[in-house]
């Protein structure tokens, strides 16, 4: 697969574009080859489990059968669950028509074999999908040229916190590595862990998001892009840095941060007993309501000002299975799926923290979402997130690493002999 980069001109000029302009390698199943007759409801798979997220599905599904024009049954899986059992629901004899993913490389994993539905009719037929971004295109197009993805929603990384916490510890965000460690040193002066991380249960793949911002501060966007897709080795010097410069805040981290999932250390997080988390906006479907407003942000620090800013911003959307049997029912509800209409009922019956693909559709509009604009907007590289710039298979091979390094950082050389190893099992396959 093929990365290219996204400058901040290109990325603001077609802007909903929150990830690489990836093109897609391999083979898609085409539309001709999948049946087209069978009636019945669309079956919509979908991993977004947490609770104000899964309402707003039940919302867009039900105002999509108001239509008229079609209908789909809504199967909701925990997230982690999904994420194993993807590959299976895909090759299954009578699997689920339309599922909740991303583009870029972990679509490229399953149109390289043939596992995806040719959505080419969809993005001609559709005037919405017209007129979203070349960005965007790029995104959800194979090398074949064929469209596999429709792209709804995307959102951002950074790192969170209340308000009210850092007001009543009396701490303000930082600007530089050397006043976020001076910031940790502060909010650990009043009993609190610093840093939630929630690498634990089956969310060890939140650990990533920190290798992936030391690596695009330290490194760049386009060496990570590279060692991500096997140009470099994970025991290079290079790399050896990123963790050089992650023990120099490990002292910080919530000692129980390796053992929770993301939910409890998001419910740490919003209770004060940490004071700022590295996660994605996603955490707010679990939040109460009434503490989003108190919610706030900086990003990931700088730490060498002649690397070009990037930011984790990923996206999100729907694929198709090539053996669906409702073939004419999956483009239209993926038709539907792009309008402006099904993405707000999306960001209203959600936490709202997630921004629309659809030129035309608007954000919740919160001092939350505008700042979170003008982060994606000022960053002159943009990349996803580990698996989105690798693979799901490759994935593992860092939740291993990671939890490795956690437990014991001092073994730092052999981890990273073994993550290599690992990763080639996963390149050479």
């Amino acid at each position: 697969m093929t990365n290219q980069q996204t400058g901040r001109r290109r990325f603001l000029a077609g802007l909903g574009a929150a990830g690489t302009t990836a093109l897609l390698g391999g083979c898609v199943t085409s539309t001709s080859s999948a049946k087209s007759s069978s009636k019945g409801a669309v079956t919509l798979q979908s991993n977004l489990s947490a609770p104000q997220a899964k309402a707003a599905m039940e919302d867009i599904v039900a105002a999509y059968g108001k239509k008229g024009s079609g209908s789909a049954s809504l199967n909701t899986v925990a997230s982690e669950t999904f994420r194993t059992q993807l590959p299976t629901y895909l090759t299954s004899a009578n699997p689920p028509d339309v599922y909740t993913w991303y583009p870029g490389s972990v679509a490229d994993a399953y149109a390289k074999k043939k596992l995806l539905l040719d959505l080419d009719e969809v993005w001609t037929s559709s005037p919405d999908l017209k007129r979203y971004s070349k960005a965007l295109n790029s995104l959800c197009t194979a090398s074949s040229g064929k469209k596999v993805f429709v792209p709804t929603t995307y959102y951002w990384w950074g790192m969170f916190y209340r308000k009210s916490n850092f007001a009543k510890w009396g701490v303000s965000e930082p600007k530089s590595w050397d006043d976020f460690l001076d910031l940790c040193d502060k909010i650990k002066s009043k009993g609190v862990a610093p840093i939630g991380l929630g690498a634990g249960g089956n969310t060890a793949w939140v650990a990533s998001a920190w290798f992936d911002y030391l690596d695009i501060r330290i490194n760049g966007a386009q060496y990570h892009r590279e060692l991500l897709a096997g140009k470099h080795r994970f025991d290079d010097p290079e790399v050896r840095k990123v963790f050089d410069r992650w023990q120099e805040v490990l002292p910080y981290f919530d000692p129980n941060g390796a053992a929770v999932p993301f939910q409890d250390a998001t419910t740490a997080l919003l209770n004060g007993r940490s004071g700022m988390m590295l996660i994605g906006t996603f955490f707010a479907d679990a939040a109460p309501k009434d503490a989003l407003d108190d919610i706030d942000f900086f990003r990931f620090p700088v730490i060498d000002a002649k690397v070009p800013l990037a930011e984790e911003a990923p996206t999100d959307g729907y694929f198709a299975s090539a053996r669906t049997g409702r073939r004419d029912h999956v483009f239209d509800l993926m038709r539907y799926l792009a309008t402006a209409e099904a993405q707000e009922i999306y960001i209203k019956g959600s936490s709202g923290t997630v921004l629309p693909c659809n030129p035309d559709a608007k954000d919740a509009g919160t001092a939350l979402v505008t700042k979170g604009r003008k982060h994606i907007a000022a960053a002159a590289e943009i990349t996803q997130f580990f698996n989105r710039d690798s693979s799901d298979a490759l994935q593992p091979t860092a939740d291993t690493a990671l939890t490795k390094f956690l437990a014991k950082p001092k073994s730092i050389g052999s981890i990273l002999t073994d993550w290599q190893r690992d990763a080639e099992k996963i390149w050479n396959a």
